[in-house]
């Protein structure tokens, strides 16, 4: 009799051969825990499938490949994975983890274990920069209502700092986030409309009286920038990134906060300007369109038809 903790885990997969291997290598590796975990293939053109064919899950973990035939976007993939995990009744804990991640032993029994038998909304965790290593990436995070822009908490911090006041968390960042059942069947699954950025922002919105929470312990380390070119130390973000970036903080903003659409167009044209300052005139075209709603600039609109996207 399996007496472990039980965590459903879903990763969501697109092009994702060059990490997905490494994930679910040290994933699977998890000790004092039970894991059930889906990978959500949103129409991998790569050998991403052939990579996951080469693992195997042993007891107590199980492992299932659960391809969507689309690529719907991020919240797609993440809903089509929780939609298969919710109708086990003995999950009330749900993962939702980045492909392009590493996990430690003992972060999923932290997280399968955390504020054991009161109600949450969601638990968010330690997200450490893998390359190059020892610093925060995000303890959770912040939104400045003024703009829509988000700030990650203890970003370039060292790994060891001292952890957010739960209190002071407006979201918990999608890259490895545990929501409950309690709070899915409140508050329904992740909204779609974003395809990239600000779906967990949005989700956290609808978490009422149920409290986002930090599991110190659950760390995971991230091999940001490695899918769609997001900012990283040494790394600028990159167009495709910046494009729906913006076109995502413009959709939350005008969902949640329409008061701040003035702040928020100011913010898209000073950010155009900074990158035009800097040099970076691909850039700067492309937090202009996402910010004005316009559609995207050429190359990223090349690389969205080359992978079916249609928005």
């Amino acid at each position: 009799m399996n007496d472990l903790p039980c965590l459903g885990v879903v990763i969501v997969t697109h092009g994702s051969a060059d990490v997905i291997g490494d994930c679910l290598d040290t994933l699977l590796a998890s000790t004092g825990v039970s894991l059930t975990v889906v990978i959500v293939d949103n129409a991998s053109t790569d050998d991403t499938a052939q990579v996951v064919a080469q693992r195997s899950a042993a007891p107590p973990h199980t492992m299932m490949w659960l391809p969507t035939g689309r690529n719907g976007g991020f919240a797609a993939g993440v809903n089509h994975g929780l939609t298969h995990l919710l109708a086990d009744p003995g999950l009330d804990r749900f993962w939702v983890l980045n492909p392009d991640t590493l996990v430690p032993q003992g972060t999923a029994a932290a997280f399968a274990t955390h504020a054991a038998g009161q109600p949450f909304a969601m638990i968010g965790g330690r997200v450490v920069y893998a390359d190059p290593p020892g610093n925060v990436q995000i303890d959770g995070g912040i939104v400045d209502w003024r703009t829509g822009q988000t700030r990650n908490l203890n970003q370039g911090a060292p790994s060891d700092a001292p952890p957010p006041d739960p209190d002071a968390v407006d979201f918990v960042t999608g890259a490895s986030l545990v929501a409950s059942r309690t709070f899915i069947s409140r508050a329904g699954l992740m909204p779609e409309n974003y395809f990239l950025y600000y779906e967990e922002v949005d989700w956290a919105m609808s978490a009422r009286d149920l409290p986002l929470m930090h599991c110190p312990t659950a760390i995971v380390e991230h091999r940001a920038g490695t899918a769609i070119g997001s900012q990283k130390p040494g790394q600028y973000a990159s167009p495709f990134s910046e494009w729906f970036k913006h076109r995502a903080r413009m959709i939350f903003v005008r969902r949640h906060r329409r008061a701040s659409l003035y702040g928020a167009f100011a913010f898209t044209l000073a950010k155009s300007l900074q990158m035009m300052i800097r040099r970076d005139p691909r850039s700067a075209e492309a937090v202009l369109r996402g910010g004005l709603g316009l559609p995207p600039p050429k190359a990223v609109r090349q690389r969205l038809v080359a992978g079916g996207v249609q928005l």
